[in-house]
């Protein structure tokens, strides 16, 4: 921000103020208007159940057995093309191998691949790492935003620029953009941070490492943000199951429904994929999961002593609005779809707590559990509700990537990075089998006014 910007901020703010109160007070729609027109709010029912506004064979996110109109909760499923999130994570570990690469083709193309398949499809992946020459200087190192979502977004609308045929959206151009951007989003969000840290911070190293063609994504996350390139075999498949876990999550969450939105409009990939983006940034999305790791800070803080007793009387406060930030609300607990368990959360447990024993935190991560357990049971008693409420993906996906010393900066762009894959296969089911601009109905509930002439007001 230059001097005269900052000057005009300042000049403005209390007329902006008193502006800003002004479009409040009459942009305030009585609540009982939206019962009367039976709006669905968020696009779903009273029940939380979301309206059915369009058809996908990509993945199915799922925690209800529905017989006869009777919906009886069930565990949480979610199935990347008909196969269970939790069978392609447990083949490719039990296999030793890299399982993220194999969920991409499968996401993209609708079939698991063959070991040729797989082979050639990664060698072009790793073919689309490299950047075009001089991004990383003229773009990435220019006009640094502290936050890398920003980055993120900035890089991806510049690469447009960079495109030889950037408003083709037939099938084979948009695969073609799709593969660089997923290949190209684990570079730009590891530059666009140590390209900050270098310009403001006290980290006196710029460091720009290439990435490596054998590597997998998770591998190569690690080895250009880490300034000796090092990680252990664990790191980087714990790395591998997260990517996996994030990768997509149905049609209907924010960034993915913006995914679909902008495309029915005919716009290019990479205005498609920074609306997506600007979904995901969402405190409410996709950063979730760093209020979930402010919050454990505070109670690590407050909580000396991690006895249950402790724990459940910290928790309790949090809900009573009398710790944290006071909005009642245990960050990771509960979801808008699963109720009985979050497949994705049961997975990451699993892993965090490997990883747990390799860093010698062990005894954090089984104040995760106690606190899940307490925050389980006392949000059931305070709200009086029945049914369960379990943790979300995003509970141990920040602590996991706080072990693998990973930037709180980069918590969300990592959810992009996997979340990419997913939005690149919706892009293209949209493209194959959309055809009409999405456009919702609202009902415009102001009275017809008669215009005033200025001099009258």
């Amino acid at each position: 921000m230059d001097f005269n910007e900052a000057n005009l901020i300042v000049k403005y703010s209390h007329k902006i103020s008193e502006l800003a109160k002004t479009a409040s007070s009459n942009n305030n729609i009585d609540a009982d208007l939206y019962t009367k027109y039976d709006v669905k709010r968020g696009l779903r029912d009273k029940n939380g159940k979301g309206v059915l506004c369009g058809l996908t064979e990509i993945s199915e996110v799922t925690s209800w057995d529905e017989k006869d109109g009777v919906r009886t909760p069930i565990p949480g499923v979610l199935c990347y093309r008909g196969y269970d999130v939790k069978d392609l994570v447990r083949n490719a570990v039990a296999e030793n191998r890299f399982g993220f690469e194999e969920t991409l083709y499968l996401l993209l193309f609708g079939k698991l691949p063959s070991t040729k398949e797989l082979t050639d499809f990664c060698e072009m992946l790793a073919e689309f790492r490299v950047l075009p020459r001089n991004f990383v200087r003229d773009v990435i190192m220019k006009s640094l935003s502290s936050d890398m979502m920003n980055m993120l977004a900035r890089c991806v609308l510049n690469l447009y620029s960079y495109d030889p045929d950037p408003d083709n959206v037939s099938l084979s151009n948009v695969l073609r953009q799709s593969l660089q951007l997923i290949a190209e989003f684990p570079m730009i969000a590891a530059y666009s941070y140590r390209a900050y840290r270098y310009y403001n911070t006290n980290d006196g190293s710029l460091i720009i490492h290439k990435p490596v063609a054998e590597y997998s994504t998770a591998q190569n996350i690690l080895h250009v943000l880490r300034k000796d390139n090092a990680f252990t075999d664990l790191e980087a498949k714990v790395l591998d199951v997260c990517l996996t876990l994030h990768a997509d999550h149905g049609g209907g969450n924010a960034s993915t429904f913006t995914t679909h939105l902008a495309t029915s409009t005919g716009t290019d990939t990479y205005s498609s994929t920074a609306a997506s983006l600007g979904s995901l940034k969402g405190p409410k999305h996709g950063g979730a999961n760093i209020k979930v790791t402010q919050m454990f800070e505070n109670i690590k803080e407050n909580v000396k002593n991690w006895s249950k007793k402790n724990v459940y009387d910290y928790v309790n406060k949090i809900i009573n609005k009398k710790a944290f930030d006071r909005t009642g609300l245990v960050y990771g607990m509960g979801h808008a779809i699963y109720t009985i368990s979050d497949p994705r959360a049961e997975v990451l447990k699993v892993y965090a707590g490997k990883l747990a024993i390799e860093k010698g935190r062990e005894a954090e991560f089984e104040l995760y559990n106690t606190v899940a357990k307490a925050a389980s049971e006392l949000i059931r008693e305070h709200k009086n509700i029945d049914k369960p409420v379990n943790p979300n993906v995003d509970f141990y996906s920040g602590f996991v990537y706080s072990m693998l010393n990973l930037p709180e900066a980069l918590f969300t762009p990592l959810f992009a990075i996997a979340r990419i894959g997913g939005w690149s296969a919706h892009r293209m089911e949209e493209l194959v089998c959309g055809g009409k601009i999405i456009r919702p109905a609202y009902a415009c509930v102001q009275d017809r006014r008669k215009y005033v002439p200025i001099k009258k007001r």
